[in-house]
């Protein structure tokens, strides 16, 4: 997949245009006749299977009427009192004269035969008598010896239905006939004399399963009876049917379905015939309609790819035409890339062509300008790093005198002096190093503490500083020169009027994910009009300007907290008049001592 990317990669601009468009083409018609041709196939699918839905509705219906007429028939012999009467005689070998015999044929035998040759459905009605020597009443009355020349007679039990076999009583003279007949047989029994014949109610198979005998090329039905054995008009399909049988082993209700089996497409009708103690399996196969809507798929599929061919010829030349004036840009850019910068796109006309030309010619334009400025921008670096060198040679020669004038001072023993000076170079050194980012709130505390001992000096009074810092919140980060001005700010604003002794506090906590530090003053303090004016100051809601007493210390802290860390991290002004002043600094947590725990001593610190 990788390497077909980077072969694509590679096309010309034209020809990626024509591929992509071709694909989405190639997509939406293979998506087209998928569902186009799916749908087809389904409709076949749903047609034939509801033919075969009314073809075994409608075989159902006549088996049902059909049972019914040899039910009724059977019960119409059975419960025939005359008859049982005449089979009674014969049984107990009471002799029967021929009068006797000729009433009863007129009387009896002539109604059963009329009825019987009144049905057209049925085959025949034959009643076996429990005798070998009685005289026959055809086609009524038959003796045992007739019943015995049937294939089921030999049966363990002869009762109940028996299909598919031959009528072989008559075979002897010629006269038997090979129809396939299936036949409920019922014993007629008298309670005296146990059973005393057997009535057979005969139809022809044609007759009682007209769908076994409707097969064709394509199409067959089978009859399973309960032991399992298969009837049907034509060859039983065995590699069919063993699958649908094994499909269906627990189904006991109707349906119809499709199926595939060894490569054949079948809609199968599954129906238990309750009546007869079997099941009624019809099969149509439909893979010649289903192949002949493939044909028409592989015919769609080759007509298309055909229409793809010229398509994307003929894409390709539109999508050529519509990328020449793009080809000639490029052409402008390769010049360009061999250092001419003096080249200019004409004929950029008026659509997305003619804008990209414009750009590229105002780009052109304003790379010769700042090519100019960049000369110039060179020549001011180069006098900005003298500069810069000069400073540092200036810094350094500050530094040496303070170090000079420091040892005088300790050689005339003047240590206040010499300390003085100690932390006035800390102080400088602090103030004029270069950092890019921010600074440790330990080096800022560092800075207030020199700071304050050179503001000591001038006063007559002393300012003490009292820390109350974690060493966990003296690891974090925060921006260069941020707590200097707020401690300056208490001085000069709060301190300084007092001129006597008094403390400055700088305590520290951890507040969830964030630190806060607090420098408090024991000074004048403000009211509450007076902080809210200092707090529009810092906003920026009222211009400020030089001067004492105008915030701008306190919002250029607050301008840098902003930056670094969010708006949501600021200052916060706390103040009482006459009593203090406290500001609240809010900065993130974004470093844990190595350790994981406080140094010894418990991370707290008070110094004055």
């Amino acid at each position: 997949m990788k390497k077909i990317m980077e072969r694509f990669q590679r096309l010309k601009l034209n020809i990626k245009f024509t591929v992509i468009i071709i694909f989405f083409v190639v997509v939406c018609m293979a998506v087209l006749s998928v569902v186009l041709f799916y749908n087809m196939e389904q409709n076949v699918i749903r047609q034939q299977t509801a033919s075969m839905e009314y073809k075994i509705e409608k075989n159902y219906g006549q088996i049902v009427k059909n049972v019914e007429t040899i039910n009724m028939s059977t019960q119409i012999f059975l419960n025939d009192t005359e008859l049982k009467k005449f089979l009674n005689r014969v049984k107990t070998g009471e002799e029967v004269t021929t009068e006797e015999m000729l009433d009863f044929y007129d009387r009896d035998i002539g109604f059963l035969e009329r009825m019987v040759n009144s049905n057209s459905y049925l085959y025949q009605i034959r009643v076996y008598v429990e005798s070998n020597t009685m005289q026959e009443m055809m086609p009524i009355l038959y003796r045992q010896s007739r019943m015995e020349k049937l294939s089921w007679a030999a049966d363990d039990i002869t009762e109940g239905w028996k299909f598919d076999y031959v009528d072989r009583i008559f075979e002897d003279n010629g006269l038997a006939k090979q129809k396939r007949i299936v036949s409920l047989v019922s014993e007629m029994t008298d309670f005296e004399n146990g059973k005393i014949g057997t009535v057979e109610v005969a139809m022809e198979m044609e007759t009682m399963f007209p769908g076994l005998y409707e097969q064709g090329a394509d199409n067959f039905c089978c009859f399973i009876d309960g032991a399992g054995n298969r009837y049907t008009g034509y060859e039983d399909p065995e590699q069919y049917m063993d699958v649908i049988l094994a499909q269906n082993a627990d189904c006991d209700v109707t349906q119809t379905y499709y199926t595939k089996i060894d490569g054949k497409k079948l809609v199968v009708g599954y129906m238990p015939l309750k009546e007869l103690g079997g099941i009624l399996v019809c099969v149509q196969d439909i893979t010649s309609e289903i192949l002949q809507v493939y044909r028409m798929r592989d015919i769609f599929i080759a007509a298309m790819i055909l229409v793809l061919i010229a398509l994307a010829f003929l894409i390709n030349q539109i999508v050529r035409g519509i990328l020449r004036r793009f080809y000639d840009i490029i052409e402008s850019i390769r010049e360009i890339q061999k250092g001419n910068l003096e080249v200019v796109i004409t004929d950029c006309g008026t659509d997305e062509m003619g804008e990209l030309g414009l750009q590229i010619n105002k780009m052109m334009e304003r790379i010769r300008q700042l090519m100019d400025d960049n000369l110039k921008r060179e020549l001011l670096a180069k006098d900005s790093e003298i500069r810069a060198l000069q400073n540092q040679i200036n810094a350094h020669f500050i530094y040496n005198v303070l170090e000079s004038i420091k040892m005088m001072a300790e050689i005339e023993e003047k240590y206040e002096i010499s300390d003085a000076i100690t932390s006035l170079g800390r102080l400088l050194r602090y103030s004029m190093k270069w950092v890019s980012g921010n600074v440790t709130v330990q080096e800022e505390v560092e800075y207030i503490k020199n700071y304050l001992t050179l503001i000591n000096l001038r006063f007559d009074y002393e300012i003490f500083l009292s820390l109350n810092i974690p060493e966990e919140i003296m690891i974090q980060e925060i921006p260069k020169m941020s707590l200097q001005p707020i401690v300056e700010n208490a001085i000069y604003h709060g301190i300084e009027q007092l001129a006597e002794d008094t403390t400055i506090y700088m305590k520290g906590y951890v507040e969830g994910a964030d630190c806060v530090i607090e420098i408090t003053d024991a000074g004048k303090g403000m009211n509450q009009e007076q902080v809210q004016e200092l707090y529009r100051k810092i906003s920026g809601e009222i211009e400020t300007s030089g001067g004492s007493g105008n915030g701008i210390g306190l919002k250029n802290v607050q301008d840098r907290i902003h930056m670094n860390f969010g708006e949501e991290y600021n200052i916060e002004i706390v103040s009482r008049l006459g009593c203090y002043t406290k500001v609240i600094v809010k900065i993130p947590m974004r470093h844990k001592p190595e350790n994981g725990s406080y140094p010894a001593g418990g991370g707290r610190r008070r110094e004055e």
